[in-house]
């Protein structure tokens, strides 16, 4: 026998004494290695050490020109630049990891903020778990996670996962001395930090917070840190388990998505055809400079030449192969997990935000999602009762008694006038409505004594408490609180002599209007009376109380929510635990069920389980609502749906959800859901609305398409650049860039490019867009045309004012007006200087392009981000400072004024003609 104390807590004096004495609740991290170790690692990139021994190829040539050619200091600007440049790479590719790392860790310290049921100052309220001291009364439920070390008060057919600890799945724990186990690894009638509860509930007193737990003992010799070799027993198992949390509980930035697999293969194709072009590079310059003009057959002027055109090579393949792709992606899904998160979508694994924009099906709970979850008694239908009031009658003691001891819901009555519901929200919706009548529940719990308890299961669909009465002196009770169908069933009488028709319409009618209802039941127990036996009710004199109908309005902005994934291609689902009148009726008033989809669209779990894996499969996209669903039934369905090629997405926020959450391409779980839940899930939808899980797929639909668009500017650059130094090879002895032109155009499009495309914000027109093919290659047939046919005009542009350029004199792009071509006779450095910056300018107007691209709107029609508009502003800026300042260390010379308003307004043509272009299709 187990009497239910009145426990006053800790205050909040108590509370902060304790955590100056004890610490706070947080592990301690792991150490980063420094930062200047951080910034070299960046220099094992293999395309930084080609840059580097090109640089010293550079170098060599640079001493070899100065002391054995006797040229001026200038020649030592082209390494220096190269050097820069390296620098440049590699310091924004730290500064991007750092920026990465610091979002990673932000997400992972959520689990430190997530709340934790607590007994402070007398009344039940929720602190964050990092805010919990010594001292503490902690109320632990089903699915919770123990948030520290401490000693059980009270426990309910108890049962931890210590697997994190000591490989045990299940560990029996109880307060009752006959059932400690001396064998067990920890005490009986203790709790660790980071393990779960699986089943039943307790209370339990903190002793040790932070890094004094068990578990912070053992991570902390994980990282080889000093501990106490008296304060805890550290085997190999216990630490093997503590890695594998450690690695669990990281928010893996390395997940390989399908986007990251595509991307991997178009990385492969476009560095073997780099390679490719490298190799006609030096073929090309090799035959100019033997069989093309009259050049000095010295072995040092050939040994120069060679040097260059291998430097050359090398450059034009760190041009060409897209070391930018990893980088946007990781920088579009950061950007999108910070985002995600301002509208409630808090990202638990980095894949999950791409993923979510392949969704075809989602399997959606009702309660909270489609539902406000905002619980409260609708109607009663106490049959023994003249009234829906209680009195101070026996029979209304009994009801009163049964709400507050079968029950394993608070309320937080810090603000009296507006008491909140910690737990079961149906349970608290009781509470409340007992609170509003002026009941003071806690004095009914108070007064009696719990003997024997059967906690709430989804298989059983009731619970049941055996009490010492306060009403009946001298007598226990039992209290049956479940499914009115199923508490009906168990019961040999009916209060009031009320017919089995009338409990049936009453249900129905309450059904019917999608409210949640509860049947209550009890029984006067007799010595020798049979109470609960292996998990179930066996006592067979129970008599039938009667129903509480509770009410969960459908959330207003969920209609608008299913018609807009509906429109994009998307089924949804629903599986619940409620009735299938409860079901279908939510289902109308969502828009999801119709009177044509009948009653063929809607199944229950029976039904369901009676169905063979193959007859399921042919029925499932047909069905729509499954009620009264089983925990498994909901894997089950998921396993379905990806036999029939579809990318699933399920919601939940029980303990038992997590087999499909784990199962589905992205598990959803509820901001109020369990910690078991949590884990499992990819994504946590803090605010539980459906709205939030339509946000999530224009997110990744989105997403997706910022990378398209890096995609469609880089690969055309590529194509430019490649075949201008290609052809220029072929046309002469001097490359139309040099290498740190060409430098500067990689940083522009690899590492810019991915900064200001990946920012974009998301756009609503996608989710007018059907589900995009998983397996289709990122490269769609619009951008290959859009590679290809504008690459290859830029090529042709730069091919005509190279010919032009070696052909002629120009000091000034005006002289193009009246100029007349000769013999080639190499490029100028000012020919070269304006050829570099049409280059530039031309792809820095085709990057507003591909903001636009596939949109169907004008450029100016689009909303852009401030990073956008920055990056254009850095890529402008330093253009500028290239050619003015630094002209030396990038082969350049200073620009005219007219030339430079010439070659930028002319440029421009590039957006002007699209949008010209556009608008004539649309009208």
């Amino acid at each position: 026998m187990q009497q239910k104390q009145h426990y006053t807590g800790l205050t909040d004096k108590e509370v902060l004494e304790s955590r100056a004495k004890h610490g706070v609740n947080i592990l301690t991290p792991p150490e980063k290695e420094p930062l200047w170790k951080q910034f070299l690692e960046k220099f094992k990139d293999p395309l930084i050490i080609i840059l580097m021994i090109a640089g010293i190829l550079s170098i060599g040539i640079s001493f070899y020109e100065y002391f054995g050619l006797h040229e001026g200091g200038a020649v030592f600007f082209e390494p220096i630049g190269i050097f820069v440049a390296i620098l440049l790479a590699t310091g924004l590719a730290f500064y991007f990891e750092l920026k990465a790392d610091k979002e990673f860790t932000i997400l992972n310290q959520v689990n430190d903020d997530e709340p934790v049921e607590v007994i402070r100052n007398g009344n039940a309220t929720k602190v964050p778990k990092r805010d919990i001291v010594v001292g503490d009364i902690v109320i632990l439920s089903t699915g919770a996670e123990i948030p520290a070390d401490g000693v059980l008060l009270e426990s309910v057919s108890l049962n931890v996962d210590e697997s994190t600890l000591t490989g045990e799945p299940l560990c029996h724990k109880s307060v009752c001395e006959g059932d400690f186990d001396n064998d067990a690894t920890y005490p009986t009638n203790s709790v660790k930090k980071g393990t779960k509860v699986m089943e039943g509930h307790g209370i339990f007193c903190v002793t040790e917070v932070g890094d004094n737990t068990e578990n912070g003992k053992i991570l902390l010799s994980v990282l080889g840190k000093k501990v106490d070799s008296n304060d805890t027993n550290l085997d190999e198992r216990k630490i093997e388990a503590a890695q594998k949390l450690a690695e669990k509980n990281e928010i893996s930035s390395s997940v390989k998505t399908p986007l990251n697999e595509q991307l991997d293969g178009l990385s492969d194709l476009i560095t073997k055809l780099s390679y490719g072009f490298a190799a006609f590079v030096i073929i090309g310059r090799l035959i100019a400079y033997f069989f093309i003009g009259d050049n000095s057959l010295e072995w040092a002027h050939i040994t120069a030449y060679v040097l260059q055109t291998l430097m050359i090579a090398v450059t034009l393949i760190v041009v060409a192969v897209p070391e930018g792709l990893p980088m946007a992606v990781t920088l579009s899904l950061a950007y999108s997990m910070r985002r995600m998160l301002k509208t409630n979508n808090l990202v638990r694994k980095m894949h999950a935000c791409e993923t979510m924009g392949a969704t075809t099906v989602i399997c959606t709970d009702k309660t909270g999602t489609l539902t406000q979850n905002q619980m409260s008694v609708n109607d009663i239908k106490f049959y023994g009762l003249n009234s829906q009031m209680l009195g101070a009658d026996k029979k209304s003691g009994i009801i009163k008694e049964g709400i507050v001891l079968n029950s394993t819901a608070t309320l937080d009555l810090k603000n009296p006038s507006r008491p909140s519901v910690l737990g079961n929200p149906t349970e608290g919706a009781l509470l409340l409505w007992l609170h509003n009548m002026g009941i003071n529940y806690m004095k009914l719990k108070d007064a009696a004594e719990v003997v024997e308890e059967l906690p709430f299961s989804t298989e059983r669909k009731y619970m049941a408490t055996v009490v010492k009465s306060a009403f009946i002196q001298g007598k226990n009770i039992l209290y049956v609180k479940g499914a009115p169908e199923i508490v009906r069933s168990l019961c040999k009488h009916v209060d009031g002599d009320v017919s089995d028709d009338t409990i049936t319409r009453q249900l129905t009618e309450y059904q019917n209007k999608a409210m949640r209802t509860l049947g209550f039941a009890y029984q006067v127990l007799e010595n020798g009376d049979k109470t609960i036996e292996n998990g179930k009710v066996v006592a067979e004199n129970m008599t039938f109380l009667g129903i509480v109908a509770i009410a969960d309005p459908v959330r207003k902005d969920v209609p608008a929510a299913v018609k807009e994934c509906i429109n994009a291609g998307i089924d949804i689902k629903i599986v619940t635990g409620d009735t299938p009148g409860t079901a279908k009726e939510i289902g109308r008033q969502i828009g999801l069920w119709t009177v044509k989809d009948g009653d063929e669209a809607i199944i229950t779990g029976p039904e369901f389980a009676a169905l063979s894996d193959s007859e399921l499969d042919k029925k499932v996209l047909g069905l729509k609502i499954i009620a009264r669903a089983r925990p498994m039934d909901k894997k089950r369905l998921v396993e379905s749906l990806q036999r029939n090629s579809q990318v699933v997405a399920v919601t939940g926020d029980g303990t038992n959800d997590a087999p499909a959450l784990k199962a589905a391409h992205v598990g959803l779980s509820m901001g109020d859901g369990t910690s078991v839940a949590k884990e499992a899930s990819d994504i946590t939808i803090i605010d539980n609305s459906f709205s939030s899980i339509g946000r999530a797929v224009m997110w990744g639909r989105s997403l997706y398409q910022n990378i398209q668009r890096f995609l469609l500017f880089q690969l055309t650059v590529n194509v430019a650049a490649c075949f201008i130094v290609l052809v220029g090879a072929f046309m002469g002895t001097e490359s139309p860039l040099t290498v740190t032109q060409m430098l500067w155009v990689n940083l522009i499009m690899d590492t810019f490019g991915a900064m200001a495309l990946a920012s974009l914000p998301p756009s609503r027109s996608v989710m007018c867009d059907k589900p995009r093919n998983r397996k289709a290659f990122i490269l769609t047939k619009p951008m290959m045309k859009d590679i290809l046919g504008v690459g290859g005009f830029f090529f042709l542009l730069l091919v005509i004012f190279l010919y032009i350029f070696q052909h002629t004199e120009i000091t000034q792009m005006t002289d193009l007006l009246h100029c007349q071509l000769g013999e080639a006779n190499g490029l100028s450095p000012y020919e070269q200087t304006l050829l570099f910056s049409i280059f530039v300018w031309t792809h820095l107007w085709y990057m507003f392009n591909t903001r636009s691209f596939e949109t169907g709107k004008s450029f100016f029609q689009l909303k852009m981000s401030k990073e956008f508009f920055t990056i254009v502003a850095i890529i402008f800026m330093g253009q500028i400072i290239i050619v003015e300042v630094l002209f030396d260390f990038f082969n350049c010379t200073p620009m005219k004024f007219l030339d430079w308003i010439i070659i930028v307004v002319l440029s421009s043509f590039v957006l002007w003609i699209r949008e010209l272009w556009h608008f004539i299709v649309r009208r």
